[in-house]
């Protein structure tokens, strides 16, 4: 279900924002902006699509939008916090647009520091075509950087937990100790320090 929004006259250039990965132990948070040139079917939440669909949909997305993509480091995150971290991720997402929106719909109900005029909505994933896009984006980008850093740092489980505090990522943590793209200000971190 989409909802009406209100939108400025002479306002063309819609970008819908959001990020992946806040809730993690490991890796960055990315955040996508997008702009839908065109109308595309199927587009929803991330969170309640099967990464199949998101793959998909992922693809379908580039001939018919701008996709911006920006990401926050773990250091950006132990330094900022994970909500700055956020923040600073969608600032950078917008600014790759190679263009600039007349109005960005951000998820959530926080607003980063933008060079445009944005407004924050709560549920915007499941409610904005543009915001459903920008979370599609970011959790695909976010998840093949989980899955090739797997390959790198063996034994977490990263190639199918993505750096999500699963049962078998956390006896992983116990045995092998945290690494370098663990987010080592998250409590659940604190006592796997080697």
């Amino acid at each position: 279900m989409s909802i009406a929004i209100a939108l400025p006259s002479g306002t063309r250039l819609i970008a819908g924002i959001d990020e992946a990965g806040r809730g993690p132990l490991a890796g960055p948070v990315v955040a996508a902006a997008v702009i839908l040139l065109r109308p595309l079917e199927g587009l929803a939440d991330s969170k309640i699509l099967r990464a199949e669909q998101r793959e998909s949909l992922a693809a379908a997305l580039r001939p018919v939008a701008r996709i911006g993509v920006g990401a926050a480091s773990v250091a950006e995150i132990e330094r900022l916090n994970i909500l700055w971290a956020s923040m600073l991720a969608m600032r950078r997402a917008v600014l790759r647009l190679g263009c600039l929106p007349d109005l960005a719909l951000v998820d959530g109900d926080r607003v980063p520091d933008l060079p445009c005029p944005a407004e924050a909505i709560v549920d915007g994933d499941r409610d904005v075509p543009a915001i459903s896009a920008a979370s599609i984006i970011a959790k695909v980008t976010r998840d093949r950087l989980m899955r090739r850093l797997a390959g790198r740092y063996p034994g977490y489980g990263w190639e199918t937990n993505v750096g999500y505090a699963t049962e078998a990522h956390c006896a992983a943590l116990e045995q092998l100790g945290a690494c370098c793209h663990h987010r080592r200000t998250f409590r659940r971190i604190q006592g796997t320090l080697l």
